[in-house]
This record gives structure tokens, C-alpha cells and sequence, in this order.
């Protein structure tokens, strides 16, 4: 009989030891192992921790690789209206509210899991109180159509970096993952109001980039058409100049000629001048405008010309 009663004792021992000396950590879990009440500085990761038993060690495991998520601001609840203030309704820098809500999304720095165990209970609680410190400061600093144009677009990166160093002077062992804002807008009573404005202002934006457009639109057409006419006066340019060339080089032609002729004959060029002077006089007296009173051409040209006043006009 007494032999019986040590081998139960063995066995009920072994299957004691079996049930309390080994621990699976899973996947994306690390083991906090508390001796005699002192967190061991070692935290095992996923596999088959071996420990002490008989109650020695306690071994808690804790989920490090899910990201949990607080939500702070402004809550529907119907039993709250006309009782104060509804928390998440924050006064801008122009002193008018607005309702605001938000999530944090935060996770466990593995390297400091022992700290999260510690605080765990008080974690989500200092998280939410630096996340509403941060939105109040935020909006008390802008005015309202600064927060309800721009807040949910420039919140979320204020939030996580604003909120981290806050609870990093806590020591909580967590890292803030992303934040968003999934509720920005003027209370209840005076959301119609803010609606129109914010249509005039859209209807404002949509005006002013349809006149930058025609705008920018008239300014390439004018662009274009200088671009046309600076092309035109180029070739208008080059024309003349190619002209005049041409006519430069034709003169010099019959300057050559002429100096040709006149070297063989001296009295070429008189001749050819006394020969062009007549024609012209021919025309002119034929207009009326010359008379010739010595009909007699000498050597040296006319001897007298006589030119005649205009006629008088009638008044």
C-alpha cells in the first residue's frame, strides 16, 4: 500500500511538473516569466519555453505583433444632450466648436514587452488622455475653417508623432502605429450654416482655377501669336536683306561697268547722264512742271531752265 501511494505521489508529481514547467509560445507572442514575483530579463519568443515549477516561476504570455486601437472624442449618445459640454467637442482658436473623433492605433515595442505587462491595465487610458491633450491644443491654435478644411488630412501625422513623445515619458513599452480622424465637423445645430459656406468656398475655388485657366489658356494663345508674328518680321527681314544684297550686288555690277566704259570712252557717262536728264525733263514738261527757254545743248549740259511756279489751287 505505501508503495502504491509513492508512486501516485510520482506520477501526480511529473504530470504537475509537465503542466507548469513547459509553456508554447505561439507566433507573434513573447513569454514574460515572473520567479518569486521578479520579471526575468529574459522574454522567450514562439517555440517551447522550459521553466521552473511548483509555482516558482509564472509565465504570462502576451500577444505582441497585434496592433490594438483606442477611440477618443466625440461619441453619439442621445442621453447626453443638453448635459454640458459632450466630450469631443473642442473650442478653435476663433471660439467656435467643433466635434471631433479619432483612433489610435498603437502596438508592443517587443524589446520592452515587461513594461506593457506592467502598465497594461493603464496603457489604453494614457494613450487616449495624450491623444485628446494633443487634438485640444491642435484646434485651440487654429480657427474653425483652417480645422474643418485641412484637420483630417493634417491630424493624423500630428497625432502619431505628438502622441508618442508624450507616452514615451510614461514608459508604457508601446510604439503609436497611425492615428485617423473619422469624425471632424461643426455641432448639430449650426452644420447647415457651415455646409453653405463650405459650398461658397468651394464654388469660390472652382471660379478662381476657371480663370486660371482661361487665363493661362489666353496667355499661350498670345504667346502663339507673337511666336507668329516674330516669325513673319524674321522673314520679312531676311527678305529685304536678301533684297538689298541682291540689289548691292547689281549695282556694283554696273559701277564696274560703268568705270569699264568710262576708262574707254571719258565722255561715256556724261553722255549717258545728259542722255537720262533728258528723258527726265521730257516727262516733266509733259506734267508741266518744266519749261526749256534754250533749246540748244552744248558740251556742258542745258545752258537755261526755266522752272515755273504750281498752278494756284482753287479756294
Amino acid at each position: 500500500m505505501h508503495r502504491w501511494l509513492l508512486a501516485l505521489i510520482a506520477i501526480a508529481f511529473l504530470a504537475y511538473t509537465a503542466a507548469t514547467a513547459f509553456t508554447r509560445v505561439e507566433p507573434g507572442e513573447r513569454a514574460i516569466v515572473r520567479r518569486f514575483g521578479r520579471i526575468l530579463p529574459d522574454k522567450p519568443g514562439p517555440g517551447l519555453h522550459v521553466g521552473i515549477p511548483w509555482g516558482i516561476d509564472e509565465v504570462e504570455r502576451i500577444k505582441v505583433a497585434r496592433v490594438r486601437r483606442v477611440v477618443i472624442g466625440y461619441l453619439d449618445r442621445a442621453g447626453d444632450e443638453g448635459v454640458g459640454t459632450p466630450a469631443g467637442q473642442l473650442l478653435t482658436g476663433d471660439h467656435n466648436l467643433v466635434n471631433v473623433q479619432a483612433e489610435i492605433h498603437y502596438a508592443i515595442h517587443e524589446p520592452a514587452v515587461d513594461k506593457f505587462y506592467l502598465q497594461f491595465d493603464r496603457v489604453p487610458e494614457l494613450v487616449a488622455r495624450a491623444a485628446e491633450a494633443v487634438l485640444a491644443e491642435w484646434i485651440a491654435g487654429r480657427n474653425v475653417d483652417e480645422v474643418l478644411l485641412r484637420g483630417k488630412a493634417l491630424l493624423p501625422a500630428v497625432l502619431v508623432a505628438a502622441v508618442q513623445a508624450r507616452v514615451a515619458a510614461y514608459d508604457l513599452g508601446v510604439t503609436i502605429e497611425d492615428a485617423s480622424i473619422t469624425r471632424l465637423n461643426p455641432p448639430d445645430e449650426v452644420r447647415d450654416s457651415f455646409e453653405r459656406v463650405a459650398q461658397a468656398q468651394t464654388a469660390i475655388v472652382t471660379q478662381r482655377n476657371v480663370a486660371h485657366e482661361s487665363a493661362g489658356r489666353k496667355e499661350r494663345e498670345a504667346q502663339a501669336e507673337c511666336f507668329r508674328l516674330e516669325s513673319l518680321t524674321a522673314a520679312y527681314a531676311q527678305e529685304q536683306r536678301l533684297q538689298a544684297q541682291a540689289d548691292a550686288e547689281s549695282f556694283g555690277k554696273r559701277l564696274a561697268q560703268y568705270q569699264a566704259l568710262t576708262r574707254e570712252n571719258p565722255a561715256y557717262l556724261n553722255a549717258l547722264w545728259l542722255d537720262e536728264m533728258t528723258r527726265l525733263y521730257a516727262r516733266m514738261r509733259e506734267a508741266g512742271r518744266i519749261d526749256l527757254l534754250d533749246h540748244h545743248l552744248t558740251g556742258e549740259g542745258l545752258s537755261i531752265v526755266q522752272f515755273p511756279p504750281l498752278p494756284k489751287k482753287n479756294r
